[in-house]
């Protein structure tokens, strides 16, 4: 992918850093525009520009780069925002600029934290990433310049940011300009195709040929050929329709429904998959021209290519680190497999699948864990009794709390108490190891 240029007839970079600096002055949140490269082209405040944390604790900064782009191609799938983590599990949220076929920039708002500091700190950093003291201390400058937003807050925040971009796209004449250019170009390629048809002797049949190499090039993420292939498939359905116009609906319905399938069949999640068809379905209900139609289908090929890019294991690192924060903050009362995997947007059979492959273990043994380790500090303070600290982590019964401890720990909480936290336990080292492994796939 080539650099972004940043030449004004083809983005309004000035609008936009108006539209950023209030935005940010507004709000106190740091707030960045970056290309799709990943180049910061206007920071105000404490941005991702700014931020090391990666960099101090050895973290890959390509794939805190991932996470964001692939935060954008969401965005454009739920509507223009989206909230999401980055692989230090700090909080953004993020607007496409020029949202089209392809996006140009797009405007991130964060870090930002919903937990206080030292949460965040004793669980993202110490417990997960097992930084030591001297690396936490460097970070401290730092992180006390990441502001905190109240969990409740975030939703309207995003939404102003939505709204501030929708202001650039629509008073961008390069929005309107590429939506052109994507568009004649495809009409000129499909018209071009049309009169070789024509002009051919032989009388024409469906090119199942044309089908099977626009699927591979989808497979292979080939997205200039694939393009080139889809507008010679909608040339040949529009050459032999006519002006059947309904018919030729249910033809790029069917061409959509068989690149769907061959991306699920190629490892792309259903759910994912589903709500795109979802989306199309409804985008192009009403349309009524066939240059309109074949744009939404070239759009919706593009973001069915990227369900079977690298942007797949980015989307299950977003729903695990989603999944495991919401566990974080709700481990105190009843909590289901079936309440998380809504949470995460996710059929609970589909999410109990990839929890398990990218943790380690199944959901009711993860919050078990969760919910024992936070027992283990509450055991130290004296004043409190077992029953109250097994209600205080989600049991209701003290003795089926005491059971679990004693399956986690390898002892009962009466003989970790009495020891004063100094006995042995295979737990920690348990979990160290756990935790070890989840941040070499790089989900903490």
């Amino acid at each position: 992918m080539g650099k972004f240029s940043l030449n004004p007839d083809t983005f309004d970079l000035k609008l936009a850093m108006e539209c950023l600096n209030t935005f940010s002055n507004s709000t106190g949140l740091g707030c960045t525009i970056m290309s799709r490269d990943g180049d910061v082209l206007h920071e105000a405040g404490f941005g991702c520009g700014q931020c090391f944390v990666c960099a101090e604790t050895g973290a890959d900064r390509r794939a805190c780069l991932q996470s964001h782009e692939y935060a954008m191609r969401e965005a454009e799938r739920f509507g223009g925002k989206y909230v999401y983590f980055c692989v230090m599990g700090l909080c953004f949220f993020v607007s496409p600029i020029l949202v089209s076929v392809d996006n140009a920039a797009k405007m991130i708002a964060g870090p930002f934290l919903m937990t206080d500091l030292d949460d965040y700190v004793s669980y993202d950093l110490q417990f997960r990433r097992n930084l030591d003291g001297n690396t936490i201390t460097r970070l401290m400058p730092m992180l006390n310049q990441v502001a905190y937003v109240q969990p409740e807050k975030v939703h309207f925040l995003s939404t102003l940011l939505f709204i501030t971009v929708s202001f650039i796209n629509k008073n961008s004449a390069t929005n309107r300009m590429l939506e052109n250019q994507d568009s004649e170009s495809m009409q000129r390629h499909i018209c071009d195709y049309i009169i070789k048809l024509k002009n051919e002797d032989t009388p024409l049949s469906y090119p199942f040929d044309t089908e099977r190499e626009l699927l591979e090039r989808v497979l292979a993420s080939d997205r200039e050929h694939a393009k080139k292939l889809l507008n010679e498939m909608t040339g040949g359905i529009v050459f032999s329709l006519g002006s059947d116009f309904p018919r030729i609906r249910t033809r790029i319905y069917e061409l959509f429904v068989l690149l769907s399938r061959a991306a699920i069949n190629f490892g792309a999640a259903p759910e994912y998959v589903f709500e795109l068809s979802h989306v199309f379905f409804t985008r192009t209900h009403d349309i009524n021209n066939i240059e309109d139609l074949h744009f939404n289908l070239a759009r919706a090929l593009n973001q069915l290519i990227d369900c079977i890019s690298p942007f797949e294991d980015v989307k299950n690192r977003g729903v695990i680190y989603k999944a495991v924060q919401f566990i974080q903050n709700n481990y105190h009362r009843k909590i289901t497999l079936d309440e998380v995997a809504r949470k995460v947007d996710l059929s609970a059979s589909y999410f109990s699948k990839i929890f398990k492959g990218e943790i380690g273990c199944n959901f009711n043994t993860y919050l078990n864990i969760v919910r024992i380790g936070k027992s283990i500090n509450l055991l130290l303070h004296d004043n409190l009794d077992l029953v109250s600290i097994a209600a205080l982590v989600g049991y209701e019964d003290q003795s089926y709390f005491s059971k679990v401890f004693k399956q986690v720990t390898g002892v009962t909480p009466h003989t970790f108490r009495k020891s004063g936290g100094s006995v042995s336990t295979p737990w920690q080292k348990q979990v160290n190891a756990s935790f070890t492994v989840l941040r070499s796939r790089g989900i903490f």
